[in-house]
């Protein structure tokens, strides 16, 4: 850091108050590249200041620091609310890195239908059904869901039944469901199996390993061997499950433990889930924290962790205490959440446990992750040098033009930031304009973003682009700076040529990198995104045109029954295939509107 610099941030730092509250660091360009929290704001920012031995990552963080800003707090607890908040929403490079961004498995039962499914999903929503999981890596979800339709009598279909269908289905023939479609059950002797379902979730695996047990016997003895062996197949699954369990630990138990290691250049957070008693599985994460303290690292990792659609156990173990962590959890998961920290026997044992995976992981990692510095936050700072860019592209945009001979235009927009994608941030566009004038189109596109970009409406179209990336030559690279320049807008901008992969530069030069240079891979990945995401949208416009074009030769259909068949089908055959119930348990589809559909397509 420059003298001029750090002398000027000095001064700042010695008016900042003793209060607590939240500190954004910034950089050069003015990108939030670090926020963090304070008891007391004066004494935590400065510590990064002094002209002491630092952490390796701290002192990467600092070395990039132009600038800070801070945001004074009434409590402790608010600055970490507010610090949550933030990071989740500017994800700053040098906080928490999730580099796992896996959505992982869940098993969902809305408890308050009156006939509820079991279903796999990998959304958690605030819909106030009962979520068990996540699963892992040590319980096959895929096994414990087909345990689940051998064992218990519950319905898989997505019928009404509310209203009384007319025959049931294969399933309660073959003593699979209670047929609730049909009232063969009444609406307590449901919830009851119901309650087994959840009793087995929660780690009493011994209704249904008897169940299964009678059933393979049963085949056997009716020389149905394959189905006999299905079920053996299952109870040998029971018995993976029965082996994760956790002695020492109470049934209905739910914790996530929280094991940590660092080498003083790269660390690991490791997150072991006990759920009803049974270890469901370890992940590890490798994260970037510029925090000076492990408690603000590991309270940081919690947050984003919970934040990014995770459910919330009553118990959860750290190896250090963290303040104000326990009643964030509490507001957050709306219950009480216990905070402890491995001093009981059985908390210690899973702590290190923890602690152990943390370790062993980190060790296989360094290699791992210096490569991946390599290919985000080295390949930008090589591309700002070779290509001159005025700044360093923390977020790049990639577009590209997509029609079937002139038809169903749409372009793509797809967003990298700090060297990886956002789909978040992804939007498309349809283009009215008919014919194949990929150049125009281009113009028009990056004409329709810009102006966007100044109404400030959309989360990801507010957001300046540093760097925006054209598939193409030369000529698709003009169009593009017209659409800058009529707009008044001074954005580095370059082209990616196909085949000899040269890279185009508004004055009309080129720059050619090595094909091993993990800044020309990133910008193939940009380019190479932003045409699978245009092909797709392209592909689901037309068949939903063609879906449209269909639907409405039938009597009766007009243009919003049109579309909410397409939303529940997604395609003219899975339509074709329904059945009349099927078609019925669509929102707004009558009994004579589902005859009148299916006689269409079985004339």
């Amino acid at each position: 850091m420059q003298k001029a610099i750090l002398d000027r941030i000095k001064q700042k730092v010695h008016e900042l108050p003793l209060l607590p509250g939240v500190y954004k660091m910034l950089d050069m360009y003015g990108n939030i590249i670090y926020i963090g929290k304070a008891k007391k704001l004066r004494n935590r920012v400065s510590s990064y200041f002094l002209n002491t031995e630092k952490h390796p990552k701290v002192q990467k963080m600092v070395d990039n620091v132009y600038d800070f800003e801070y945001i004074i707090t009434p409590s402790e607890l608010e600055a970490l609310n507010l610090e949550s908040n933030l990071i989740h929403k500017h994800q700053p490079f040098y906080n928490i890195l999730l580099k796992d961004g896996k959505a992982f498995p869940y098993i969902k039962i809305d408890y308050n239908s009156p006939y509820p499914r079991v279903v796999v999903t990998r959304r958690v929503l605030n819909d106030k059904a009962m979520y068990f999981g996540p699963y892992l890596n040590k319980i096959n979800v895929t096994d414990l869901y087909k345990i689940i339709n051998n064992s218990f009598k519950l319905r898989d279909c997505n019928l009404n039944v509310d209203k009384k269908n007319n025959r049931e289905c294969l399933n309660y023939q073959i003593g699979l469901c209670m047929a609730p479609c049909t009232h063969r059950c009444t609406a307590s002797e449901y919830r009851a199996e119901v309650d087994r379902v959840i009793d087995f979730l929660h780690g009493d695996l011994s209704y249904a390993r008897q169940v299964l047990i009678d059933k393979m016997h049963a085949y056997s003895d009716m020389q149905m061997y394959e189905k006999a062996i299905e079920i053996r197949d299952d109870l040998r699954a029971i018995e993976n499950i029965d082996a994760q369990n956790i002695t020492g630990l109470s049934k209905n138990t739910d914790i996530d433990v929280f094991g940590y290691a660092d080498n003083g250049d790269s660390a690991v957070i490791t997150v072991l889930c006990v759920r009803g008693n049974k270890m469901v599985g370890v992940n590890n994460y490798n994260v970037i924290d510029a925090s000076i303290d492990v408690s603000d690292i590991i309270s940081n990792f919690i947050t984003q962790y919970y934040m990014s659609n995770k459910v919330v156990p009553k118990h959860i173990v750290v190896g250090v205490n963290v303040d104000s962590l326990g009643e964030w959890l509490h507001n957050y998961a709306g219950h009480h959440v216990e905070v402890y920290h491995g001093k009981r026997d059985i908390y210690h044992r899973l702590l290190d446990m923890a602690n152990t995976n943390a370790s062993e992981y980190l060790n296989k990692s360094i290699a791992r992750d210096k490569v991946y510095e390599l290919k985000t936050m080295g390949a930008m700072h090589t591309l700002q040098k070779v290509l001159s860019l005025t700044r360093l592209p923390h977020r790049i945009e990639g577009y590209d033009i997509s029609n079937l001979s002139g038809t169903n235009t749409v372009a793509s927009m797809v967003v990298f930031t700090d060297g990886i994608s956002n789909k978040k941030m992804y939007r498309k566009f349809k283009i009215a304009e008919s014919g194949q004038n990929d150049f125009q189109n281009m113009h028009n596109v990056l004409t329709r973003r810009l102006e966007e970009l100044h109404k400030g409406t959309d989360i990801s179209f507010r957001e300046r682009p540093d760097l925006i990336l054209i598939d193409g030559g030369i000529i698709q690279l003009t169009f593009a700076v017209n659409s800058l320049k009529e707009m008044g807008e001074d954005i580095d901008i370059i082209s990616l040529a196909k085949k000899q992969e040269e890279i185009y530069k508004v004055d009309g030069s080129k720059v050619v990198l090595s094909r091993d240079n993990y800044a020309l891979k990133l910008l193939q990945n940009v380019r190479d995104e932003s045409h699978r995401f245009a092909i797709t949208f392209n592909k689901s416009l037309r068949r939903k045109n063609t879906l449209v074009s269909e639907l409405q030769n039938i009597p009766l259909i007009g243009k919003k029954k049109v579309n909410i068949l397409f939303e529940h089908f997604k395609s003219i055959d899975n339509i074709r295939n329904a059945t009349i119930n099927e078609l019925c348990s669509v929102d707004g589809v009558g009994e004579k509107l589902a005859q009148v559909i299916f006689e269409y397509f079985h004339k």
